[in-house]
Parts: C-alpha cells; structure tokens; sequence
C-alpha cells in the first residue's frame, strides 16, 4: 500500500525531471521581465532561454510581450507582465518546450483544472502576442519600478494612513541611494549590505524604534517583489531588528485633571470635549479625528468608529458624554463631528493633519499653560480614565472580574492584550505591603 510520502516523493520526481534532463543540466531559464529601465516608450516584455535539443546549449526564445504595452503606466503594465511570467514558469515546469508538440502538455493541464478548453499548441494558447526579439544583455527592473509595483500590489490590503507611511519611507530610502549610491539602478542591486548600510543612517539621525518601522515597511514591499518571483529571496528578514524602549504618554494625576478640565471650561470648550472623547469613550485621538455627525446614535446611546485593531467598532456612549452633547439631530451626517471652529462643520483635510492640529493645540492651550513635559499629551486622558474605571473594578470584584468587564468598555481584542496595556501604564498596583516587611 502506497502511503502520502510515496506520492508526493513522485510528484517531486516528475517536476524535478522536467526541468533537468539526466544529465543534470537545466533545461530552461527562469523567465524574467525586461522593463525597460523605466521607460514606457520601450517594449516590455517576458524572456526566457530553453536548452536547443540540437546544439545542447541554452537558446533563447521569442519574447511575450502579450497586451501589456498597451498600459500607460508602470505598475499596470508590470502586473500584467509578472502574471504572464508566473504562467510561464508553471507551463515550463509541466513539460512545455519550444521544440515540440505541446498538446499532452497542455491537455494535462486542461483535465487537472476540469476546464473545456481545445485543445492547442501553446502558442496559439492565452492569447499569447508572440514577437521575435533579439536581446544583447540581460536587463533587470529598476528598484524604482519594483518598488513601485511592490506598493501597488499592498494599496488594496492597507488604509490610506498605512500607504502614506510607505509611500514615504520608500522616498527616503530612495532618495538616499540616489545621493549615496547613485549608480544603482537595478533591483537585483538592492542587497542586505546595502539595506543595513541606510538603516544604520536612519539609527545615526532618528532612534531606533524608527530605524525598526523603516526595516519593517522595507521588508513588505521586499517580500511582495519575493512573492511575485521579481527577487529571489526577502534578505531584509535576516537583518535584526533593535531593542527599543517604547514611549508612552504618562498618566495624569486626579488634581492635574481636574485643574486642565476647570481651566478648559473657560477658555476652549471645543479642546475640552475634544477631550471628553478620549477620557470617557476612551478613543485615541485620531479616532476622534475621524468621527462624522452621522457615526453618532443619540437614540440608542452609540458611537461607531474606525479602530486601531478592526475596521469598524461599535460601543455605548456614557450619560456622562451625552450630556455634554449639542443638538445633532439637524446636522448633515457627513459633516466632521470635530472641527477647529465647531462641532459639526465641514474640515477638508487628511486626518494626519486633523490629529496633529488637536495635538498642537492642546500643547499651545493646555502644556504651555500648565508646565507640562513632553511626557503628558491628549492620549494621557486615555491613560488616566482607563486606570480610574480599573481601579473602581477592582475594589468591587476578582481582577479577572474587572478586566473582563473593562476590556468590554475600552474595546481590547483580548485579556492579554488588556493586561499588557494596564501594566504599561501602571494602573495594576500592590496593597500596600508594609505588614509583609
């Protein structure tokens, strides 16, 4: 009786035979994509070599260029491209050869997919647009396409926040080879020694948990080009990553928030609502930012958000808020709840700007005012609310009790992560132990 093993030790066999012959030599070379250097006014197109069975030596073959020269643009027209040179090298691993009649080939591959297709030779297959060409050199893709194409590929699967951070930590890198390493061009050039070498420049400048968020969005892109065949390996992976002490906002004290809350009563009520967001919803900040009129249900006593950990959240807004809001009921649902004049006005603007515009005005309102260190912010309120709601918990039930309860308010995805955040900001605290010494 044949066993798992057995099958899959001939499934590896037939692959492994159909890209070497017995005396060990490739048959083919793995396509690759000639882009050009960049320049759309250049054909694009799939290239590969195959053994001549004839003269025994890799020859090369016509180049595919298929529809993709009619895309305008780099990245479509690279996707086009990468998806013919994934089709390709899966054919060339069946068996396809330039040299003889392909129709057992393709016919295989038309019974493994249950498809009804005719049967053809596989050049009059997939439409494939077949054109003679004649090439001197072997071309690479430029890192500024590949990276180019790499973003492309990620916008679909990240916010709009997440693709500006790529989108600049890309420019800098790349700006930074242009004047350090200018003659640089290909893909294949972008190497570990090379990554580590602008790295160790962005530790020397910033800190190192920014040199880890650069390594980190460097290493996705990286590892989409891995995955669409355009770079061999993600060598980024085998670059370490730096221990860094995480800042955190420190939490305020009982009279320092009621002083900044007394004190914003006068003089900014807008800030102080603001506030009032984070301290009783307990919201980041850039989650207020992106509150509208309509995500506010006063009937039911609801907020929907868009969260850190999930697309969209849905929690009850205490009394202690409703109370302090206007009358919303008239107001068109789309306008932006906060606004730096109202609450309740249009504020076209990204969102980046709408938190960095609060944080500004907080520091120039309230730290100014009151002496605070850069160690105190808008996400302090945070902070010091959730410790005051966990505290209360706790006097009343078992901790396990109280987090539970408490990671059903603060919208927590799990105990641990609930409890790595209360010890972080220290609102896990001993009895006083004084009997124990």
């Amino acid at each position: 009786m044949h066993n798992i093993f057995d099958y899959l030790s001939q499934e590896l066999q037939n692959e492994y035979e159909s890209e070497y012959d017995l005396s060990l030599k490739k048959n083919f070379s793995t396509p690759k994509i000639y882009s050009g250097n960049g320049d759309l006014n250049k054909r694009w197109y799939v290239y590969f070599s195959y053994r001549d069975p004839d003269s025994g030596k890799l020859k090369r073959q016509t180049a595919i260029y298929a529809n993709a020269n009619k895309f305008k643009t780099k990245e479509d027209r690279l996707s086009v491209l990468v998806t013919y040179r994934k089709s390709l090298l899966k054919l060339l691993k069946k068996g396809y050869s330039p040299y003889s009649d392909n129709t057992l080939v393709f016919q295989g591959i038309i019974d493994k997919d249950k498809k009804s297709m005719p049967i053809k030779k596989l050049e009059n297959v997939a439409e494939f647009n077949i054109h003679k060409a004649v090439v001197d050199e072997e071309p690479v893709m430029g890192y500024k396409e590949a990276f180019a194409f790499g973003l492309k590929q990620k916008e679909k699967l990240i916010n709009d926040t997440t693709r500006r951070s790529f989108e600049n930590r890309l420019k800098n890198f790349t700006k930074w080879v242009e004047e350090i390493h200018p003659k640089v061009k290909g893909i294949d050039e972008v190497n570990k020694k090379l990554v580590s070498e602008f790295l160790s420049d962005v530790l020397a400048r910033t800190s190192p948990r920014n040199r880890n968020n650069f390594r980190a969005d460097l290493s996705s892109i990286v590892q989409v080009l891995f995955d669409n065949d355009i770079i061999h390996a993600n060598f980024i992976k085998q670059i370490p990553v730096l221990k860094a002490i995480p800042k955190r906002n420190k939490t305020y004290t009982q009279e320092r928030q009621e002083e900044i809350f007394t004190y914003l009563e006068k003089e900014d009520t807008n800030l102080l609502l603001f506030i009032k967001f984070i301290s009783y919803n307990f919201l980041r900040p850039i989650e207020v930012c992106r509150l509208k009129v309509g995500d506010i249900d006063l009937k039911n006593k609801t907020i929907k958000f868009q969260a850190k950990n999930s697309p969209l959240k849905t929690k009850i807004i205490p009394d202690l808020l409703i109370q302090e809001l206007p009358d919303l009921s008239k107001m068109n649902k789309e306008l932006s709840l906060f606004t730096p004049d109202e609450i309740g006005g249009e504020w076209d603007t990204a969102l980046e700007n709408k938190r960095d515009y609060y944080s500004k005005r907080f520091k120039r309102v309230v730290k100014d005012y009151f002496g605070l260190d850069k160690d105190y912010g808008l996400y302090s309120f945070r902070h010091t609310y959730i410790t005051k709601l966990y505290r209360y918990l706790v006097k009343q039930s078992s901790p396990f009790e109280a987090k539970s309860k408490l990671m059903l308010i603060t919208g927590h995805s799990s105990m641990s992560a609930l409890e790595k955040y209360l010890r972080d900001i220290d609102a896990e605290l001993p009895e006083d132990y004084s009997h124990m010494l």
